[in-house]
């Protein structure tokens, strides 16, 4: 089978030719995302493979549709790129990767929070201009702070783990409790609750409407000034507008985000000799006690090898019928 695989970089290249080797696909590798006007590179393919930035609204799943495309391999976990009435009713298959490395985005978050909370982003390039004052890089200690984690799911539950060995006090909101959350030492409490007495707070949660701007300025007023907010699961999580006032206003003390609302036209592209025309992004990055990685929380070489390694699976297991429904997005008999 031949596979149209959007949104190619140098490093998807490198893991999918040396996994794929020896299974009956052929990889065509294009650098351009999916949206109307690339869709059209995906005739004369059964299947198609794209990543968290793709576009696959109405307009681009009825194209695709008409090309003769059958399946979609999101190489990722999260699906709300994907209009999932539209590829219902043109009857495509969609699988993703539910779980690659929880611990590589639960530690990447643990990076923010120490980055932040230490300046070392600050200090490091101090140091290459040979200012070595400590004016402005003051810390604090985490160890007994209190913690608020949004969701204990896989990767929620990793970042529990990880901050309750560190010796923090968790708390955690969750629709659906997890006994493991628990048993790792944490509390559920509501989520009033956890906005009122969390120093740090860190997003895992699914982008449900539910959850959309679930950071919103209401939410900020009712948490304590000073308060460390993280996310590295969606950007739409939270509201930009609510997250600037905040940030003027001093009750958020700490701003650390791996993911951006409107991530899609700026990440994982070089953008350094253009003038950035997003206003909110522009407005976030000039605060000081902000710190902004352009989502690359799953991006260990564990995180890629179980990517790359499921990928290819949902694909033969398509083939050959055997479709993994833990892995099913959308499938004609689910």
């Amino acid at each position: 089978m031949k596979v149209a695989f959007f949104s190619a970089t140098k490093t998807d290249k490198n893991f999918f030719a040396n996994n794929s080797q020896a299974a009956p696909l052929e990889f065509v590798f294009l650098e351009a995302h999916l949206s109307e006007r690339t869709a059209p590179l995906a005739q004369g393919f059964e299947a198609i493979c794209v990543f968290v930035n793709d576009d696959l609204s109405e307009a681009v799943i009825q194209q695709l549709a008409s090309y003769g495309v059958k399946l979609i391999a999101l190489r990722c976990a999260g699906f709300n790129n994907v209009d999932i009435e539209a590829a219902r009713l043109h009857k495509l298959t969609i699988l993703r990767v539910p779980a690659y490395s929880p611990m590589a985005v639960a530690e990447h978050a643990l990076a923010l929070i120490m980055s932040l909370n230490r300046k070392t982003y600050r200090a490091y390039n101090r140091i290459r201009d040979g200012n070595f004052t400590l004016e402005g890089l003051l810390g604090f200690d985490i160890f007994q702070k209190t913690a608020g984690i949004m969701g204990t799911g896989r990767i929620g539950l990793e970042m529990t783990r990880i901050l309750t060995g560190l010796g923090l006090n968790v708390l955690v909101y969750d629709p659906f409790p997890n006994q493991q959350a628990i048993e790792y030492g944490a509390e559920y409490v509501s989520l009033a609750t956890l906005y009122q007495q969390s120093d740090i707070i860190s997003l895992h949660m699914p982008l449900l409407s539910e959850t959309h701007h679930i950071i919103d300025a209401e939410a900020i007023n009712q948490m304590k000034s000073g308060v460390m907010l993280i996310n590295t699961s969606r950007g739409a999580l939270m509201d930009a507008d609510a997250l600037i006032a905040g940030l003027k206003s001093e009750k958020i003390g700490y701003l650390g985000i791996d993911v951006y609302e409107q991530e899609e036209n700026l990440f994982f592209e070089d953008h350094s000799e253009e003038i950035i025309q997003d206003d909110a992004f522009e407005r976030l990055v000039t605060f000081p006690n902000v710190l902004i990685t352009g989502h690359q929380a799953f991006f260990t070489q564990e995180a890629l090898t179980n990517i790359t390694r499921t990928t290819i699976e949902n694909i033969l297991d398509y083939q050959q019928q055997n479709i993994k429904h833990d892995r099913c997005v959308l499938c004609e008999d689910k």
